[in-house]
């Protein structure tokens, strides 16, 4: 496997997840968050996160985390294997509170030197709904692949590696 997505909801384990399999398999690893943000949380516009993620997919090799569903359909076509991080909203409500703090006033190793994490409602949000309105959409999406590529759906993040070794 040359290209490997991570999708899931944010406080997953989506870029640890991506800096295990990175010291896995060395692969080079895309955090989408550091190419959608410029600095002080400033959105890229469509248009052009759409050039900079076909720009990003072209590369032989890499290891994707971030979910960005305007571009995820040109993403898994190009990836080898796709993973979703099933995890519960509350883990990843615990573990976006625990970030927050951890990296309060600085910035995260994942993300666009300039934004400062913070605590934001709307994102918030977006979390505490992410399974009720994105999951089903994702599983299906992805799982509609499943003959082509190799796809992992897993609440275990640390058996994944193992899972993609089953496969070299």
């Amino acid at each position: 496997m040359q290209r490997i997505l991570i999708l899931g909801c944010s406080g997953a384990g989506k870029s640890t997840l991506a800096r295990t399999l990175h010291k896995e398999f060395n692969l080079p690893i895309i955090h989408l968050d550091q190419h959608y943000w410029e600095p002080n949380w400033v959105e890229t516009p469509k248009e052009k996160w759409t050039k900079k993620v076909e720009e990003l997919i072209k590369d032989e090799e890499w290891i994707m985390d971030g979910n960005y569903g305007s571009t995820l359909d040109m993403r898994m076509k190009r990836a080898d294997a796709i993973i979703f991080l099933d995890t519960s909203t509350i883990t990843c409500l615990y573990r976006v509170i625990r970030r927050i703090f951890k990296y309060r006033g600085k910035v995260r190793p994942d993300m666009t030197e300039g934004c400062i994490e913070r605590f934001d409602l709307e994102f918030f949000h977006y979390v505490l709904v992410y399974n009720l309105v994105n999951r089903k959409k994702i599983i299906k999406k992805i799982k509609s692949v499943e003959r082509e590529k190799k796809v992992i759906i897993s609440n275990r993040p640390n058996e994944v590696s193992d899972l993609l070794k089953e496969e070299q």
